[in-house]
């Protein structure tokens, strides 16, 4: 079974997902790292080619990722993708969110290019919503509690739907 993290940027995504795919005994795969251990620092790509070709990039490392039996985080702008959309249906979608008062103690200085301070963030946070929520199987809040305890309570629900 995959199980996709999606979320805000700062939501927690990378980490929870490490320790729900050790609790569930599967991969991990980040797709934003797969990007940048293939083709350098995102917000380098972005700079150089700009944003519609690094949403290439992601669409071609999130479908390499939703075939494997794993635990996939995706950026927080994949979910934009209509191809990306109809391929999480076949997927255990949870999604992560966070206040904005714990992504600003997150929140780390320019690795994130769509990302330039807290008022970027909320838009980014207000556009994408919606679409979050519709894609959601399941929906965990990370402002206040350890990622292992959020991977337990994952994991739990994991095996239920198995």
């Amino acid at each position: 079974m995959t199980v996709v993290l999606i979320g805000p940027p700062a939501a927690g995504k990378s980490r929870v997902g490490k320790c729900l795919a050790r609790l569930l005994a599967v991969p991990f795969v980040d797709t934003d790292r797969v990007i940048v251990a293939e083709h350098g620092p995102i917000a380098r790509i972005f700079a150089d080619h700009g944003e519609a070709y690094f949403r290439a990039l992601e669409r071609q490392a999130v479908e390499t990722a939703l075939a494997l039996d794993a635990v996939v985080s995706v950026g927080g702008g994949a979910v934009l993708d209509p191809e990306t959309q109809r391929d999480l249906s076949a997927a255990s979608v949870v999604l992560l969110t966070v206040s904005a008062e714990a992504a600003a103690a997150r929140i780390d200085g320019g690795s994130r290019p769509l990302v330039t301070g807290m008022d970027s963030w909320r838009r980014l946070v207000e556009e994408r919503s919606p679409l979050y929520a519709n894609l959601a199987d399941y929906t965990i809040d990370t402002s206040t509690r350890t990622p292992a305890d959020l991977a337990d309570e994952l994991a739990r629900w994991v095996r239920k739907r198995a």
